[in-house]
């Protein structure tokens, strides 16, 4: 099945319950080879010599090369973000942002906590602009969906990524009291692991070409790749899909709520 083949069949109510839904076949296995190839071209390490594999993580900044944009806007994703989040309402990626790149390796990777992305800038008594920083308010600002774009294929022995089943059930919940201004990424992150710790948690397992997407509030982290080397590394990129406006939690407002929405006003 070519990705452009047709819509994709969308989970709604699973999206709504677990906060967040595979999509399969998002993008052609032979465009994940090719951007694989691309992201081989700008690291030391050697594809067909495992003794130069000396770190766990390595990662790659921005990559705005034409195939990463193309594997991030097929028709088959674009099915996807409008049923998700609303037609008009989310920005087109030009790029598929940073990349971790997870080696097969016995030592951790130091970046394996569980966590909730942040989605708009610092403010002043913030401190530094770093990652840590960054905000997530309950309308989500600036982040429509966070996003699992799998370029190698996944299983329980590619370090896939953890997410907590239901737990942007939990993050909405932290948040609401907290207005626009909302809460650091180390503030939600710490507070939503104490609330998810209970939760089920599934692997983001999959087929190079595969996506999740997930809720912008779901808690997650990633893993230890504890493989063999002749499974080589795992290729993931992690970016947001941009949001045009805000998401509207209001349950003064029902009709035309994206699942997005949903997902909080069953969660407040």
């Amino acid at each position: 099945m070519r990705p452009d083949d047709h819509e994709p069949v969308i989970d709604s109510g699973q999206f709504v319950r677990d906060g967040f839904v595979r999509i399969d076949a998002a993008f052609s296995r032979d465009l994940a080879e090719e951007c694989v190839g691309l992201l081989w071209e700008q690291l030391d390490e050697t594809r067909d010599d495992p003794t130069t594999w000396t770190s766990p993580v390595v990662r790659l900044g921005y990559q705005q090369a034409e195939p990463f944009a193309r594997a991030a806007n097929t028709q088959r994703l674009h099915a996807a973000y409008d049923a998700l989040v609303g037609a008009g309402r989310w920005m087109p990626r030009r790029d598929l942002g940073t990349f971790a790149i997870r080696f097969p390796s016995e030592r951790s990777p130091g970046d394996d906590g569980w966590h909730v992305d942040g989605s708009f800038p610092p403010m002043a008594r913030d401190g530094p602009d770093d990652s840590f920083a960054w905000r997530v308010n309950l309308a989500s600002r600036g982040r429509a969906l966070l996003m699992l774009f799998l370029f190698s294929d996944t299983t329980d022995e590619d370090a896939p990524t953890r997410l907590r089943v239901g737990s942007h059930h939990d993050v909405a919940r932290i948040l609401a009291p907290h207005g626009d201004d909302g809460l650091t990424m180390m503030e939600v992150s710490g507070h939503g692991a104490d609330a998810s710790s209970e939760r089920r948690v599934e692997f983001a397992l999959g087929a190079a070409g595969d996506v999740y997407l997930c809720h912008p509030f779901l808690v997650h982290a990633a893993q230890a790749h504890h493989g063999s080397a002749a499974r080589g590394p795992r290729f993931l990129a992690q970016p947001p899909l941009p949001l045009t406006g805000w998401i509207n939690a209001s349950f003064d407002v029902v009709a035309g709520q994206s699942p997005v929405e949903q997902a909080l006003r069953e969660a407040l």
